[in-house]
């Protein structure tokens, strides 16, 4: 499948060696799939030590996601401003100071501070994501852009994997006391319990701020190539940018925005709930920090599924393998929802597997031809992705009145929107009437 994408050029980029470079700006992509996922341990970690119920924990997500809908469009105006470089490193130094918030937010246990952490990590997130990928797509040929946006993402699933294994280890490793138990503890044990309770969130987290600016210092000292962003390819086919005079007139985009939107809101939802569903008595039967290991399958299953999508695209319709995933996600959903035991666990953990295509087929089926309006709709897109916000807090109001299991009807219907978009949405009009 051909990639579609605004790609700005590199001001001389021929016979050039970007491998230094390459990798240093593949460790970004490592680094917010590792921020990105640990909310899914942090939120039964601070489920349990706020005592939330499942639609206010949820505002963990809400918090975070919101951040892409508040921050796409400036970051893209501070970018334009400073340059794609600058603005990496602004994005790293955001994402730092997020991750320091940690500090105070624990001692204090204030789950505000928190909230206010989540979305300051997330803005820096954004910053990275506006800025990074354009230099990814220019460090080379042009032609094998799309094998290095693979590469990338692929070491952004890596680091989804690899942070429920982290944040199980490391955060949910002490066990939360109910109100009970701390009335029956001495003075001495409560102070020690707290201050081991602060310690598993703010160790972590310091240390995440250190690597953050660790790689603003190697990006701050790596060259470059410049960009000119004045020029802008779509690889998406024939350009049908002088249909219109903005990409909001675009059906298809418009669709696919709506598919991005409950396309991450169903994966941020089923992963956010995960821990907390799999520890189940009549699902896993296991404490939070062994149920919080089991969440790496699921985005594992975006990695492994990520490479075999890659190439099962070249020699298929996207369109067709799109809604054939999202189909196979919503049998799968629907049978954890129907069974109990190890049936329903595995069952929902298999859903990474074919989540793994649907973020970027969507994203590229959506600017199909858009030529001069492939910018905005990019930012349109971007914007999308609060999904990630609204979804899960809406699953969270179903857990708490019919049960975490049945909740999980809201990404079934998520999943079919995509299924449907996959199958005739994302067809643009001007093809439709032809």
């Amino acid at each position: 499948m051909e990639i579609a994408s605004a790609t700005p050029h590199a001001t001389s980029n021929a016979g050039k060696n970007y491998t230094l470079a390459l990798v240093v700006l593949t460790s970004l992509f490592f680094m917010w799939g590792f921020l990105t996922c640990l909310n899914d341990i942090i939120i039964p970690h601070l489920k349990a030590v706020f005592e939330l119920n499942y639609a206010k924990v949820m505002l963990i997500q809400f918090s975070f996601f919101t951040a892409y809908f508040v921050v796409s469009l400036p970051s893209g105006m501070l970018v334009e401003k400073v340059g794609y470089k600058n603005g990496i490193m602004i994005g790293l130094l955001t994402a730092g100071i997020g991750c320091v918030l940690f500090y105070p937010a624990a001692s204090e246990r204030s789950f505000n501070i928190f909230l206010a952490a989540l979305f300051v990590l997330a803005s820096g997130i954004t910053l990275l994501q506006v800025a990074a990928n354009p230099y990814v797509a220019i460090l080379g040929k042009p032609e094998t852009a799309s094998s290095r946006l693979t590469l990338t993402q692929a070491f952004n699933s890596l680091g989804t994997t690899i942070a429920p294994i982290f944040g199980s280890l490391v955060i949910l490793s002490v066990a939360v006391k109910s109100p009970g138990e701390l009335t029956a503890m001495t003075s001495q044990q409560v102070d020690a319990y707290r201050a081991a309770e602060a310690s598993s969130v703010q160790v972590p987290y310091i240390g995440l701020a250190a690597a953050l600016m660790l790689v603003a210092v190697l990006i701050a000292i790596t060259k470059l190539p410049k960009i000119e962003a004045s020029t802008v390819q779509s690889a998406g086919g024939d350009s049908q940018d002088h249909r219109h005079v903005s990409a909001w007139h675009y059906r298809h985009l418009i669709l696919g925005a709506v598919g991005l939107f409950v396309y991450v809101g169903g994966e941020v939802a089923i992963g956010s709930f995960l821990v907390n569903y799999i520890s189940q008595p009549f699902i896993g039967g296991m404490d939070v920090a062994e149920a919080g290991k089991f969440v790496s399958f699921y985005w594992g299953g975006a990695m492994v599924g990520r490479f075999a999508g890659s190439v099962i695209m070249r020699y298929t319709n996207p369109g067709k393998v799109l809604t054939v995933h999202a189909a196979a996600v919503m049998a799968l959903v629907i049978t954890a929802m129907l069974t109990t035991g190890h049936v329903s666990m595995w069952a929902i953990l298999a859903v990474g597997l074919f989540n793994s295509i649907m973020f970027p087929t969507i994203f590229t089926l959506a600017i199909d031809g858009l030529g001069k309006h492939t910018g905005q709709a990019s930012g349109i897109l971007c914007m999308a992705i609060v999904g990630g916000a609204i979804v899960p807090v809406v699953q969270g109001f179903l857990a708490d009145s019919i049960g975490i299991q049945h909740a999980f009807i809201l990404p079934v219907l998520c999943y079919a929107y995509v299924a449907f978009y996959g199958w005739k949405g994302h067809i643009p009009s001007y093809k439709q009437l032809a």
